[in-house]
């Protein structure tokens, strides 16, 4: 499964998504009220077990965590 689509299936799973299919990649999990603070740290969580890597805390941004996109950008370059 392409890293995107882990993502997109692990937000509308775990977060309450009205319309998946309508949810934009680039749209903010944040500002749609789709995640809260509580589910950052799932997101966290989700990225650190699923992708084997460490999310520091000075990378706990929305620039980092705030949408599909962002969320696998993120993912791709504490992997290289």
């Amino acid at each position: 499964m392409e890293l995107k689509e882990q993502v997109r299936a692990f937000v509308t799973s775990n977060f309450y998504v009205a319309d998946p299919a309508a949810l934009e990649d680039e749209a903010s999990l944040l500002d749609r009220g789709i995640i809260d603070s509580t589910g950052v740290l799932e997101v966290i969580f989700f990225i650190e077990e699923t992708f084997g890597i460490k999310v520091e805390d000075s990378e706990m941004l929305p620039d980092n965590l705030d949408s599909i996109d962002r969320i696998a950008n993120f993912v791709v370059r504490k992997k290289s």
